[in-house]
């Protein structure tokens, strides 16, 4: 199997918000979506329960890395809520060892839940890292497929 088609070999993925680009990040979890379904019972028709669809929710999206330079855009973008909330678009990419594209997904009305910033303990030597959680109205066509 070509390495170019490897799909396990994703390994970190970008955030832009509204073309700006936030950085890279390593961990990326909670692009889902659910449809609620609704269940009816019809009158004399024992043989199924009709299943009907109402509403899509989507799960926050958290993304960590190891604290870099580009924490200073989450910091901007996360500062730019208090003076009023706008819900731009925002774009991740799944990305290759060498910055090829595995997966983009294109999400609307996008808002900062929640940053977490590192742990600066130096009793613990570990990598300091960020998470940042944002919340979404759905995934829409990413330009350019």
């Amino acid at each position: 199997m070509s390495s170019d088609l490897d799909p396990g070999s994703s390994i970190f993925f970008t955030l832009t918000i509204d073309g700006e680009d936030l950085g890279y990040f390593n961990g990326c979890e909670g692009l889902a979506s659910e449809v609620e379904m609704e269940h009816y019972q019809e009158g004399g028709n024992n043989g199924f329960v009709w299943q009907l669809p109402t509403r899509v929710t989507y799960s926050t999206i958290r993304l960590t890395r190891p604290l870099t330079a580009g924490t200073a855009n989450v910091a901007a973008w996360i500062s730019s809520v208090t003076t009023g909330v706008s819900r731009p678009t925002a774009e991740i990419a799944a990305l290759r060892a060498d910055g090829s594209v595995v997966a983009r997904w294109g999400l609307l009305d996008v808002v900062p839940v929640r940053w977490q910033g590192p742990t600066l303990d130096p009793a613990s030597p570990g990598v300091a890292t960020e998470v940042l959680e944002i919340a979404h109205h759905g995934f829409t066509d990413v330009e350019g497929e």
